[in-house]
């Protein structure tokens, strides 16, 4: 049976730092990306498209990495007292199936940004993989009454 990774202080705390790392990284390589794109000597064919592509995997890229970090300050809220477990559960998902890189588009980037946009989809699965050992955990765990509450305070609020 695998080992599933388990949530702490810790390791949000060092996924924290690396996000914001590598946000600061992505916007400043991307924003230098724009420039010598629209700065180029001659205007081409495609050169109208070509912007329109690095723009869009820019945005791409950078909101990925924005959704990593909400997630991971919810969770730092949580650990520190600020949101209790049943707020995070509802407020604090990982937002499933976020659309990844076009491969063609990436692969006709400089190879420094390839690879940021690549480190930026790989954080994102670490994270949806704790996300989901996090909740599958939380299932396997809990107590019929406690289940029986909540699904009574989901139904009270629907209403």
């Amino acid at each position: 049976m695998a080992l599933l990774p388990s949530l702490n202080p810790r390791i949000v705390e060092a996924l924290y730092a690396e996000a914001l790392g590598l946000a600061d990284t992505l916007r400043t390589r991307f924003e230098r990306l724009r420039r010598e794109a629209a700065t180029a000597s001659e205007p081409e064919d495609g050169e109208d498209l070509r912007r329109v592509q690095i723009s869009c995997e820019a945005l791409r890229t950078t909101t990925r990495v924005m959704h990593c970090l909400a997630w991971l300050l919810n969770h730092r809220a949580h650990f520190a007292g600020e949101l209790t477990e049943l707020q995070l559960r509802r407020h604090g998902r990982l937002i499933a199936n976020f659309p990844s890189s076009e491969v063609d588009v990436v692969a006709s980037l400089p190879d420094d940004v390839q690879f940021l946009v690549h480190e930026s989809e790989r954080l994102y699965q670490r994270i949806q993989r704790l996300e989901d050992a996090w909740r599958i955990h939380r299932i396997e765990g809990e107590s019929a009454v406690l289940r029986l509450r909540e699904r009574l305070a989901r139904a009270v609020n629907a209403a």
